[in-house]
């Protein structure tokens, strides 16, 4: 059975940093494709940021504008295991954080939330003016 956990979500004020990790378990491949993405009040989910699949740690990434330039995505220690560390972050960025996983032998950075067969239960992220 897969399970993908986040973590790291809270309280920060405009203009501070924070950062999220992603672990997912029970996977049959190694460093799959994963993404974040989040979902503000009255607001649809939308694509943050993804790594692609990649034979070692790495792999491409990829963001959205809105974010680009301020947060980053980054394999962790583990194999299945993702960061994304948010930096200059603005009440804009307040949401629920969701972390994505997706099995398949895909070599591409997965932008949308259809091609993710996996997620987290999400992490609250606010930022405060």
């Amino acid at each position: 059975q897969v399970h993908v956990v986040e973590s790291g979500g809270g309280v920060v004020q405009a203009g501070g940093s924070l950062r999220l990790s992603c672990a997912a378990s029970g996977l049959t491949g190694s460093y799959v494709a994963m993404g974040w993405f989040r979902q503000g009040p009255g607001k649809e989910r939308e694509f943050v940021a993804g790594i692609s699949r990649s034979v070692r740690s790495g792999g491409s990434t990829s963001y959205a504008d809105s974010v680009k330039g301020r947060f980053t995505i980054a394999r962790d220690f583990n194999k299945n295991s993702v960061i994304l560390q948010m930096g200059s972050l603005e009440p804009g960025d307040t949401a629920v954080y969701y972390c994505a996983a997706n099995d398949r032998d895909t070599d591409h950075v997965l932008r949308s939330a259809l091609e993710y067969d996996y997620w987290g239960q999400g992490t609250q992220v606010t930022v405060s003016s």
